[in-house]
């Protein structure tokens, strides 16, 4: 056989077009093989069967979370402005009004949202009974007078963190 090649040069040409063919197939079959790889993770799970219909589809997809998101930020506006409403500033200060009563039965809370609206409730404790009293804030200020363990319930209330 390698005297065939030896001898006759076209024969020998011939025979080295064939085996670079046959190298040549081979890395096209596995270029074929990774493209193809490549084109199944693409198209995996999807209805379409060409690259238009899959873009369609990933359009399609895209305009339903767009709107989701949307519907989103709606909601999140929503929440910011009643938790702008909402009792956000707690603050609770207990005292002794009468000092024939023991121990400090008697508080005063302050309750006030974001812009320091709110109410200071008021519990005054005494042997005869309990009186509870009420009063509402704008701003940081009632428009009726406080009294000394109210006005430190608000102060607590109203200090940023």
């Amino acid at each position: 056989m390698l005297n065939i090649l030896i001898d006759n040069p076209i024969f020998f040409l011939f025979f080295i077009t064939i085996v670079l063919l046959v190298i040549w197939n081979i890395f096209l079959n596995c270029q074929l093989w990774r493209i193809k790889k490549k084109l199944k993770t693409f198209f995996n799970g999807k209805k379409a069967s060409d690259l238009e219909g899959v873009l369609f589809e990933e359009i399609k997809r895209l305009k339903k979370a767009e709107g989701d998101i949307k519907q989103l930020f709606k909601s999140s506006n929503i929440l910011k402005k009643m938790a702008k409403q909402s009792i956000q500033k707690v603050s609770v200060v207990r005292f002794n009004p009468f000092k024939e009563t023991g121990g400090d039965q008697s508080f005063a809370i302050a309750l006030l949202d974001s812009n320091d609206n709110g109410l200071i409730i008021s519990s005054l404790y005494s042997r005869q009974g309990t009186r509870i009293y009420s009063k509402s804030i704008e701003a940081g200020q009632s428009k009726y007078p406080l009294s000394k363990e109210e006005l430190e319930a608000l102060k607590k209330a109203g200090k940023k963190e």
